[in-house]
């Protein structure tokens, strides 16, 4: 991460400086001011910020501030994922602390350590040399690949979310979201895909530790090697379906860059990258997990999933409490997202 990633905290997202200071001085160990504060400009959802330290730097991630929907932006869980996860080892950034106290800034936030690395906000990798673009994508593959290997209650995390019913569950929970955010308003594309997914859930089921926005512009690699050392942005995880978890990764192969860190339209061969086939043959042999059989039906799953979130931000836009800068682009691309969504249903079989 470097200063480019960082910018003023934005206008309704300051924090009160002498407050949080005193916070962190009695919970964070070695915690010593003066205390500087910047805003990321990702964190749309949960606003993200760099605390700065003559010593050293910190991360705080923060409930956004306004009317927010039941259930949503529950950056505690967030806390309590990244605290089991690096308990096993497994590459996320060691939490310093959770404050649930919403009178210290206003909202419940939790302080992390600053993971010093390399973002790749665009999914062809275009700032790394072509010869190691291939590792890279081993990287993510096999980082998601060990996620999913780990078993929930092996690592404290047994109750982290229902057993059994992913897909059923998120077809409900997004659908009930959309439907409820009454400001943002409905679309047609998302109205067919509540009424066909249903239908359509693949037999079968597993359990495990997903995490719901697995994306490369979530992950910090090492400065210089292909290498994951700290995967982000936890506010999606739970217990669900790795197949789910995959394809919403996958799906990058299916997403113009524009909507979000996408491969679509662009010359693989060329780039050096692997291919959508080739990606899914990689999971396969990492995991164990034969993923092909349902593989199109979770990528419009999941396309429906980004719509609805989306379909969220516009909500938090009109109301005045979305957190990012570029929360007025989700909103721009919601048409072309719910299309691809429902152009995937019918590549499974919708009709």
């Amino acid at each position: 991460m470097s200063a480019a990633d960082v910018t003023s905290v934005r206008p309704g997202f300051a924090l009160d400086q002498e407050r949080l200071s005193r916070w962190m001085a009695q919970h964070v160990e070695g915690f010593s001011g003066p205390l500087s504060i910047e805003q990321f400009k990702g964190g749309q959802s949960n606003p993200t910020y760099r605390l700065t330290t003559p010593g050293r730097a910190y991360v705080l991630r923060r409930r956004p501030p306004g009317r927010l929907l039941k259930g949503a932006h529950a950056v505690e869980r967030e806390a309590r994922v990244l605290s089991a996860l690096r308990a096993v080892d497994f590459p996320v950034a060691k939490v310093h602390g959770l404050c649930e106290d919403e009178g210290v800034i206003g909202s419940v936030f939790y302080v992390m350590e600053l993971v010093e690395g390399r973002i790749f906000w665009d999914a062809t990798f275009s700032d790394a040399p072509r010869n190691e673009r291939p590792r890279y994508f081993e990287a993510m593959n096999e980082t998601l690949a060990r996620l999913h290997a780990l078993v929930p209650a092996e690592v404290d995390l047994a109750d982290y979310g229902r057993v059994g019913g992913y897909f059923e569950r998120q077809i409900a929970r997004w659908s009930r979201q959309y439907l409820e955010d009454e400001d943002a308003g409905r679309d047609e594309h998302l109205d067919r895909l509540i009424a066909w997914l249903p239908s359509r859930i693949p037999e079968g089921d597993e359990t495990r530790i997903v995490h719901g926005d697995f994306r490369c512009d979530n992950m910090i690699f090492h400065p210089t090697e292909p290498r994951v050392i700290a995967v982000l942005d936890w506010e999606l995880s739970t217990l669900g379906h790795p197949l789910a978890d995959f394809a919403y990764h996958a799906m990058m192969y299916r997403t113009p860059p524009h909507i979000v860190a996408g491969l679509k339209g662009a010359d693989l061969p060329a780039l050096n990258i692997p291919s959508e086939s080739e990606y899914i043959d990689l999971y396969q042999r990492l995991s164990g997990r034969d993923v092909r059989a349902d593989y199109d039906y979770a990528i419009a799953f999941n396309l429906f999933r980004l719509a609805a979130i989306f379909h969220g931000i516009k909500g938090r836009v009109i109301r005045g409490s979305a957190a990012s800068a570029e929360a007025a682009q989700r909103v721009r691309v919601l048409p072309e997202l719910t299309a691809l969504a429902w152009d995937a249903a019918r590549r499974a079989g919708a009709r």
